[in-house]
């Protein structure tokens, strides 16, 4: 019976939901954290009877046939780059963007990775770095002996040295933006990687035409919403008992094959 394989497919699609819908729950209190949705596609089709085919030797025409569809299958799951609030946190060296564009940052190996997450510190030479160390493109070092230091909405980064009274400008962060941003490839750590669906990337300043601005003081919180996940969650789960009922169904009515007499 075609149903046991078709509801199983819907069991599965439904599986894989719930695990993404988890995942978005899991990160409810992430820095950056950008919810993800997944969708799905139906199955190919077995044709019964071919629509627009002859039904006579006069020509008549069938309207519409009879196919049957053989389940579900997961075409993507998106990333859902809307704003996340801004929660203000007072620490020097957090940031957030508002808008659009992106952190770079160096990894390990020499490449560059991408982030929405600004909780920065300061190296042992004072360099910019992420909570796992990694440099903030373009290294930007901060004096040993500033007593303050500020950066404006556009990236640029001030400091106030010991003794003087005028900051002076120690470096610029700038930020990438991408054609397809749901094209980028997670790596985890809040990073993301460019790949070809997400195009190259295109740096410039914060705050000019297409870039976000960067806030001083303040983190992205994540974009999950709760009650949204909790009513997805419902109707996953709704659907998950719904084809688990068409096999309880199909798996009686073959009983009731192997039963006859």
């Amino acid at each position: 019976m075609r149903s046991l394989d078709i509801a199983g497919t819907g069991m599965q699609a439904q599986q894989t939901n719930v695990e993404v819908i988890s995942n978005n729950m899991a990160n409810m209190t992430t820095t950056g954290f950008k919810r993800r949705r997944a969708e799905f596609q139906d199955l190919i089709y077995q044709n019964l009877r071919r629509v627009g085919a002859n039904s006579s030797d006069s020509g008549t025409v069938v309207p519409s046939g009879a196919q049957v569809g053989l389940g579900v299958k997961t075409a993507a799951i998106y990333r859902i780059n809307e704003q996340g609030n801004l929660q203000q946190t007072s620490n020097t060296l957090d940031l957030a963007i508002q808008g659009n564009g992106y952190f770079q940052v160096t990894t390990p190996s020499g490449d560059t990775a991408y982030t929405r997450d600004g909780t920065f510190a300061l190296a042992a030479d004072g360099t910019i770095v992420t909570a796992d160390g990694y440099t903030v493109q373009p290294g930007v070092q901060i004096p040993a002996n500033a007593t303050g230091v500020t950066i404006n909405t556009s990236g640029q980064v001030q400091v106030t040295l010991s003794g003087q009274t005028a900051p002076q400008t120690v470096g610029q962060i700038q930020l990438a933006v991408f054609p397809n941003e749901a094209g980028l490839d997670s790596q985890g750590g809040n990073l993301f990687a460019q790949t070809a669906a997400s195009g190259a990337p295109v740096v410039g300043n914060a705050g000019t035409a297409g870039y976000g601005t960067v806030m001083q003081g303040f983190i992205e919180t994540s974009n999950v919403n709760v009650v949204t996940e909790i009513t997805n969650l419902i109707t996953a789960q709704r659907a998950y008992e719904m084809n688990s009922k068409v096999i309880t169904a199909s798996d009686e009515m073959m009983s009731t094959l192997t039963n006859l007499r």
